[in-house]
């Protein structure tokens, strides 16, 4: 008997392309009831097609196309930020991201923790209000920000990090970008977060922001009315913080990024004031 002749091998190459991009979806998802959601959307989809190719039922195909729709609606709502970034990585050609390969390597010297540490609590001291972007690998580039800055390129240093900040400099009210052991950039504009809490300011939303788009990178808050130093990291935040909790916190992050691809790992979110 001819196999070819029974099974249509049209039907096997869209079986085969479904599940593969199903399988993709689902490595990319690491949240519990994210995984739920799309597991339900996927089962629908799926049910509308059989229905509509082994089984003549005009009726419940029209209900099940109806509700398919009903729930994509739903989803592109609950995740217009993913899908934004979807399009956005689709448009610059960052395949690689999707695919989950291994992006740039990161290095770092032993005293950029230190330095970064150190510039970040003289800031709280002051209470100047400071963002430092680091970049842990995430090939940031400057169509990832609303302003990309000005172009710095220079050791990293911590008197450098702090006349940065200096509040009668025209850089101050952006974030700098730090990449392995240098100041990339200076007065860079972050996206805010999709999640308006209100309990936050924009330094705060901005630094969540950007953490909720790009897994290896981490944002350092510096709140210019009360001094508290805080990390953004995975679009979670953790606040208040004391230097040294910060710089145990880098040692552990720049450490995971300089061995490995990064695990997903959440940083606990604390309540907070209304902040700048």
């Amino acid at each position: 008997m001819n196999v070819l002749a029974v099974v249509d091998p049209r039907l096997v190459l869209d079986v085969l392309f479904a599940s593969s991009i199903g399988f993709l979806l689902f490595s990319r998802v690491n949240e519990q009831r994210t995984l739920w959601l799309l597991r339900g959307w996927l089962f629908l989809v799926a049910m509308a097609w059989f229905v509509q190719r082994f089984a003549n039922l005009p009726l419940t195909t029209k209900l099940v196309d109806a509700l398919v729709m009903a729930c994509s609606l739903s989803l592109a709502i609950l995740w217009q930020g993913e899908l934004r970034r979807l399009m956005e990585l689709l448009g610059t050609g960052r395949l690689a991201v999707l695919l989950g390969n291994p992006q740039k390597e990161f290095s770092a010297s032993a005293g950029t923790v230190s330095q970064i540490t150190e510039a970040a609590g003289r800031l709280s001291q002051l209470r100047r209000g400071a963002l430092i972007v680091v970049d842990l690998g995430s090939d940031l580039r400057p169509e990832d920000f609303l302003n990309p800055g000005i172009p710095i390129g220079a050791v990293l240093s911590r008197e450098l990090i702090l006349n940065l900040f200096a509040a009668d400099t025209p850089l101050h009210d952006g974030a700098v970008l730090v990449r392995g052991n240098r100041i990339e950039s200076a007065g860079v504009i972050l996206p805010l977060s999709r999640d308006s809490v209100s309990r936050f300011g924009t330094r705060h939303l901005a630094a969540l922001g950007i953490t909720e788009r790009f897994d290896r990178c981490i944002c350092i808050v510096v709140s210019e009315e009360t001094g508290t130093l805080s990390l953004a990291n995975q679009g979670k935040l953790e606040r208040p913080i004391t230097s040294s909790r910060l710089q145990e916190l880098l040692r552990e992050l720049f450490s995971t990024a300089e061995s490995m691809p990064p695990a997903r790992r959440t940083v606990g979110s604390a309540p907070s004031e209304s902040l700048s």
